[in-house]
């Protein structure tokens, strides 16, 4: 039906005779000569009629906006003067010379050509067919097609091989709930869909196939925010015979060749690494934003021996903490400023945010500093804070004193909040691998250990001897690549001994009874010769979010989900006929 794409008419293409489809952005009356721009998704194109041929512009006086039509006519040069370098097809239009309208539609409840970004999310989703036509939107979906195209070429390149694994699986503990699918030839019983290929990605190991990859959808039944989905993709990556050093390595120039060929950025070579220790330490998150300049100082030792106990306590507490966070030229902030910063860390469990603002010190005590703690702070006390914080006249230190979790996370979030605010960002890209991250964390709920990771990761070799005397005290072969403060991937060195897998399940409270009944085949797979081998997972949406720019994962997928798991645009989840259920051996009781 067309000879061309609109969007891709340029000045090479004058004179020529086309036939175009597409969608009217806008419809023009100027003085007799009907203007239409129309669209598809290479662009649009401005198609003029002129009243000489009266049954085509007599149809074109009909069309409205979102009319798709079929046209023909002649490219030419536009008037001098009525270029339009904002677009690719500004230095040409068309004469119109036939037009079928191939389908009118009704007023969009949002104006394509017009749009403001107050228009709902709920409006969005509800006519996501309509939302996608916007040009931001495919662009970003076109984009996303390219960052998968280059890592699929990167991997088969490197000899890993594409291979599919099942939807309908078995449900197995990994770190969310899962989404169950019940059986309607074995009623009573249900199959799982998979949070994640790990279980048969490492099969694939053990089945010789050395390399592998996948593009995989991935379904997680857990309280959603900006970047996540209940369904989501991932692109899996396993290999056999590889180290973490090795494999780091290899993911680094992966990625890298993604941000030159998608983006023509150039990333750092080799990625900068923290150890998960220096990253708590420095910055309260394992996964920082090395953009922000800002960084935690530990004053505890300052502190054991003061009087005023908010932080006397927790400076003496082994497992509490207490940091300052000084902010360049923070003195200038207002009163309201501090309150909503002190309600913003509220929300990590901080009670309270102490300041010191620091006007014009004098070097002596408290000279030219102005906080309401200073007056329970001793002058050796002050002095070091001042000396190991570096804090100079116009800047301002914030505390954070409690226990260390929630010291980290209060002042972490608060460190980026901050540097954003003040426009302290450094840089566009700040790529980063997180490694020797503890093997497991207590629960202080249950009284439990549990896998920082998962229960498959493995410990580092040299700390195998001590995992049950000293479990706190082990790290696990595991590493993330964290981008601008967003974890895009992580993965780790697997366990590939029967041993070794039930020790640690053990330690996770998993009976050789629940361990055999969940995970039977990976143990008996275990026995028959498994390679060393790891792998890393990068979440697809997250890693396309932040290459478009997009603030919610759910810009850059075709058909999200909302905040609350739904799908506005088929109304799912909903009810079933109750014919299905009885198939199925099912009766529904709703909760009282």
């Amino acid at each position: 039906m067309r000879s061309h794409y609109c969007g891709e008419l340029e000045s090479g293409a004058i004179d020529q005779e086309v036939r175009l489809c597409g969608w009217v952005q806008r419809r023009r009356d100027h003085g007799g000569v009907i203007f239409i721009d129309l669209r598809d998704r290479e662009g649009l194109v401005q198609v003029v009629f002129d009243p000489d041929r009266p049954d085509t512009f007599a149809r074109a006086e009909q069309v409205r906006s979102e009319y798709v039509l079929a046209v023909t006519g002649r490219v030419r040069r536009r008037p001098a003067g009525t270029e339009n370098p904002n677009l690719r097809t500004g230095e040409v239009e068309v004469l119109g010379t036939g037009l079928t309208v191939l389908n009118t539609a009704e007023t969009p409840p949002f104006q394509l050509d017009d749009y403001h970004a107050d228009v709902g999310e709920e409006v969005r989703l509800r006519y996501r067919y309509i939302d996608l036509r916007r040009p931001e939107m495919q662009q970003r979906l076109r984009l996303r097609s390219r960052i998968t195209q280059a890592l699929r070429q990167f991997l088969d390149e490197q000899g890993f091989l594409d291979i599919e694994t099942p939807i309908l699986t078995k449900s197995t503990p990994e770190g969310a709930r899962d989404y169950l699918v019940p059986s309607r030839i074995h009623p009573g019983e249900f199959y799982a869909l998979p949070q994640s290929p790990q279980l048969f990605k490492q099969l694939l190991m053990m089945a010789g196939l050395d390399r592998y990859y996948q593009i995989a959808r991935c379904f997680r039944d857990e309280d959603l925010r900006a970047d996540r989905q209940p369904e989501f993709t991932q692109l899996d990556i396993e290999t056999s015979f590889l180290d973490e050093q090795a494999l780091i390595l290899l993911m680094e120039e992966m990625i890298r060749r993604l941000f030159q060929e998608v983006l023509g950025v150039v990333l750092p070579d080799p990625f900068p690494r923290l150890t998960y220790a220096e990253a708590m330490r420095r910055y309260g998150s394992d996964r920082p934003d090395l953009r922000v300049p800002l960084e935690l100082i530990d004053v505890g030792d300052l502190m054991e021996g003061v009087e005023f106990k908010v932080f006397a306590a927790p400076a003496q507490d082994p497992n509490g903490r207490v940091a300052a966070l000084r902010v360049p030229g923070g003195a200038a902030l207002t009163r309201k400023e501090i309150d909503d910063y002190t309600k913003f860390v509220g929300i990590y469990g901080a009670k309270g945010l102490a300041y010191v603002k620091v006007n014009a010190w004098d070097g002596q005590g408290a000279g030219g500093l102005q906080s309401p703690i200073l007056k329970f702070l001793p002058d050796a006390c002050i002095a070091g804070i001042m000396a190991r914080t570096g804090a100079a006249d116009g800047d301002l230190i914030f505390f954070g004193a409690d226990q260390a979790r929630v010291v980290n996370e209060a002042l972490g979030a608060l460190r980026v909040r901050v540097g954003r605010d003040r426009g302290l960002l450094e840089g566009d890209w700040r790529p980063l691998w997180v490694v020797d991250f503890p093997m497991f964390e207590h629960d202080e709920h249950t009284g439990r250990w549990v896998a920082l990771h998962h229960p498959f990761t493995a410990p580092k070799e040299d700390q195998l001897q001590r995992l049950e005397s000293d479990p706190g005290g082990c790290q696990s072969r595991a590493y993330d690549l964290v981008l601008n403060g967003t974890e895009v991937g992580g993965g780790s060195i697997r366990i590939h001994r029967e041993a070794v897998q039930r020790r640690v399940f053990r330690l996770l409270n998993i009976s050789d009874e629940e361990a055999e009944a969940r995970f039977g085949f990976l143990l008996d797979a275990l026995k028959y010769g498994a390679p060393p081998h790891g792998g890393i997972a990068f979440g697809l949406d997250r890693l396309v979010m932040l290459m478009t720019g997009s603030q919610s994962i759910r810009d850059v997928m075709a058909f999200p989900k909302t905040q609350t798991a739904a799908c506005l645009l088929t109304d799912a989840p909903s009810a079933v006929d109750p014919a299905q259920l009885q198939e199925l051996a099912l009766r529904i009781k709703l909760r009282a």
